[in-house]
């Protein structure tokens, strides 16, 4: 249950893996919108990171876009000299101004994914990547064709180990799993939001569900019911469109009111309702490998320590399947 394997690529990682967005600090976009959770302690985050590696996490998931290039300098200097026992994913397909930290575009151009990774290279302090994501969801099929093949040659220097789409598009994930070495897809899932599709296909093509979205950006660690708020400069203080958790006044009431609906079952053999929701994705799928977001140590270990509990049962499944079909 502790390891799983990211699909066909045969490359064996921690059954949860960690999101490393919050840990690249403020960000935003051109209207100064804030794309980050707030405020970072670099220090906090390496000892985070590292903590975590002595509870078995080995998977590790950025972008060059989190923190405008700060989230992969910090992965990489938390794990300098440990390369080898880790797994390193990120992802490609933003632009942006380091400077600034300001998120300017996106760029789908098969050219734009060498000079992308050889930065990321260069920030993490490695020579390959194990995971190379293509996070515009929403690029076309065309384009993806030629990243695609981009990536293969890729494999083929040795640069990566294997390829993935971030995407919750189905259709868009098959495609690229034409790919010999498309290994994942990383797509949204949590107790909330199931996704069968994507979970068929993955079962069907060989492929890893790495889940984002795991803990609903917090909501189900069931802090924020209880009154706290976020600060300035996170991302969840001015929703964009496509964030269902959050509004502009907290917590959407009729999210809040779904994970207390299932407090109960989440929270059964002592797990804390974080560790209960990584342990429904773990028992939805042999597939899967969740990638909670962390600030801190205490975080950090809590959700490392959802591995000593595993996946809830089948009939707690089907349990949580009844109470939230009214919702």
């Amino acid at each position: 249950m502790r390891k799983r394997v990211l699909g066909r690529s045969g490359i064996e990682v921690s059954a949860l893996g960690f999101g490393c967005w919050a840990i690249g600090g403020e960000w935003q976009d051109v209207q100064g919108n804030p794309l980050g959770w707030g405020k970072v302690d670099d220090e906090e985050s390496v000892r985070a990171i590292r903590r975590a590696m002595e509870l078995g996490v080995t998977f590790f998931d950025t972008a060059d876009v989190y923190g405008t290039g700060h989230s992969e300098r910090v992965l990489g200097r938390a794990v300098a000299g440990r390369r080898g026992e880790v797994v390193i994913a990120s992802k490609w397909g933003n632009t942006y101004d380091e400077t600034s930290g300001t998120l300017t575009g996106s760029d789908a151009s098969p050219e734009y994914v060498r000079t992308a990774l050889t930065a990321s290279l260069r920030r993490l302090g490695t020579d390959h990547l194990d995971l190379y994501q293509l996070h515009i969801g929403d690029a076309g099929l065309e384009s993806a064709a030629q990243l695609r093949e981009a990536c293969e040659e890729l494999v083929r220097e040795g640069l990566i180990r294997a390829y993935a789409w971030s995407t919750d598009d189905p259709a868009r994930a098959r495609f690229f799993a034409g790919g010999p070495h498309c290994a994942a897809v990383q797509h949204q899932c949590n107790v909330m939001e199931d996704a069968p599709e994507l979970l068929m296909l993955c079962e069907e093509s060989d492929l890893a569900s790495i889940n984002r979205g795991p803990l609903a950006m917090g909501l189900l660690t069931g802090k924020y019911q209880q009154g706290r708020r976020v600060g300035h400069g996170d991302i969840r203080s001015t929703p964009p469109s496509w964030m269902r958790y959050f509004t502009e006044s907290g917590p959407a009431p009729d999210w809040v009111a779904g994970i207390e609906s299932v407090r109960e079952v989440l929270t059964s053999g002592g797990r804390t309702p974080a560790q209960g929701a990584l342990a429904w994705l773990w028992a939805r799928s042999p597939r899967t490998v969740p990638i909670p977001g962390f600030r801190t140590v205490a975080q950090a270990e809590e959700n490392a320590r959802a591995l000593d509990h595993g996946p809830l049962t089948p009939g707690q499944l089907a349990e949580i399947d009844a109470i939230l079909a009214p919702h």
